[in-house]
């Protein structure tokens, strides 16, 4: 539980904190920041950036229920070699995630199977079938973090109103899949060059930003805290950009695969490029590229979605949507926005601390002295080749296998203990 990490680039945007130092963890919390500091044992972090704990607000662990895909104890390494610290599972499990029961079955398995701070989110409607409200103030007493009825919108607005109005009271954020379903029925892609030139039908773009502007409506009726999951669009980033300048508490987040891949990618019907939202046009991935930069989107999450091979292997129409996300997310984001220049290291850093915390305040993202001694150090020069035969997780569903990146996680500190390092 005690750790000293010596040399490293100490980044905290929280603290406006960006320099070489030591950070000293003392029965698994912070104790200081500062220069020459002694203790055993040490890690050595020279040449390293040394930032809060990552965490991620959006991931799919699919246990209990589809335990072929992933479990708990699988998605967590996954996180640690991903540089996680902390993570927030959705609710499609098998039961749903809607009841007290299935929230502490995975708190109390994820306690005992990995160091990984796993915080469960709640459904919204039973079975997230849209149709009443779940047992919400039951799961929240049971660990529950948030509601979202991921991957099946709440379509029907009063609904959504009642579990906004519930969320203000409980003080959580209420986070929602941005989708009209009356618009994406029987749909495998973005709506645009790619689905012409398939001959398949798309997901407009309109699909999500209708559901955007209802969300905000609700929001700025009812007060409650709301989150835009895995935003896409240049409509839904400019609604969000003015609800924040209304003074709404509103935040969204956005994964790399949105700001790294066009629906270009899917001209081969490679279902490891099927994802929901679909990738879309160039219109939209600049959207999403100014969005960052600007402070807009106030995370990236990976919705990390496993699915067991065979479910992938099936034909494109018929695939399952999702991709793996937890160990590429850092290299990505380095690749398409540190290292060209399109935002600093401490906007990077914030991407993936302050600015998840923004959403969630579970008291993570800082260094702060007395907080969790939550670390996640990465190299920018290091190169290495992401290999799916070498991953920890059950599934093998990403587009990203084989691709050379500069740039990653090197260990991952949790409670003053190294959990993982290269």
């Amino acid at each position: 539980m005690n750790l000293i990490v010596k040399n490293g680039r100490v980044i905290d945007p929280a603290q406006h904190l960006d320099t070489i130092a030591d950070v000293a963890i003392v029965d698994g919390r912070i104790k200081h920041i500062g220069h020459n500091l002694k203790g055993a044992p040490e890690f050595d972090a020279t040449g390293c950036i040394v930032a809060p704990g990552f965490y991620d607000i959006h991931v799919h662990f699919r246990e209990p229920g589809f335990e072929d895909s992933e479990t708990i104890a699988t998605g967590a390494q996954c996180a640690l070699q991903g540089g996680f610290t902390t993570v927030c599972c959705m609710a499609n499990t098998k039961p749903i995630n809607d009841s007290a029961e299935v929230t502490r079955y995975i708190v109390e398995q994820a306690q005992r199977v990995t160091p990984v701070h796993v915080h469960p989110i709640g459904a919204i409607s039973v079975g997230s079938q849209g149709e009443r409200l779940a047992a919400i103030k039951d799961m929240v007493e049971a660990g529950a973090v948030a509601i979202s009825d991921d991957g099946r919108p709440v379509m029907n607005s009063q609904l959504m109103r009642d579990a906004m109005e519930l969320a203000k009271q409980l003080d959580i954020p209420i986070i929602d899949h941005c989708e009209d379903l009356n618009l994406t029925e029987k749909a495998t892609l973005h709506e645009g060059v790619a689905s012409l030139k398939l001959g398949l039908k798309g997901m407009p773009s309109a699909a999500e930003d209708i559901m955007v502007a209802r969300d905000l409506i609700l929001a700025e009726l009812t007060g409650a805290r709301y989150h835009v999951a895995h935003i896409s669009t240049r409509y839904a980033i400019a609604m969000v950009e003015h609800a924040k300048a209304l003074g709404l508490p509103v935040t969204c987040e956005i994964t790399p695969h949105h700001f790294t891949l066009s629906d270009e990618e899917l001209v081969t019907l490679d279902g490891n490029y099927k994802m929901k939202p679909p990738l879309r046009g160039c219109c939209d991935i600049d959207a999403a590229f100014d969005g960052i930069v600007s402070g807009v989107v106030d995370s990236i999450a990976t919705d990390h979605a496993p699915h067991a091979p065979g479910l992938k292997a099936q034909a494109f129409e018929r695939c399952p949507f999702g991709i793996l996300g937890l160990e590429t997310a850092i290299p990505l984001t380095l690749e398409r926005l540190v290292h060209p220049g399109k935002i600093t290291l401490s906007h990077m850093v914030s991407l993936f601390t302050n600015g998840a915390e923004r959403t969630m305040r579970l008291g993570r993202g800082r260094l702060t002295p007395g907080l969790p001694g939550d670390l996640t150090i990465f190299d920018l020069h290091r190169p290495w080749t992401y290999d799916l035969s070498k991953s920890p997780s059950k599934s093998r569903n990403s587009p990203f296998h084989g691709r050379r990146f500069v740039g990653g996680p090197v260990a991952t500190v949790i409670a003053g203990q190294i959990a993982w390092q290269v």
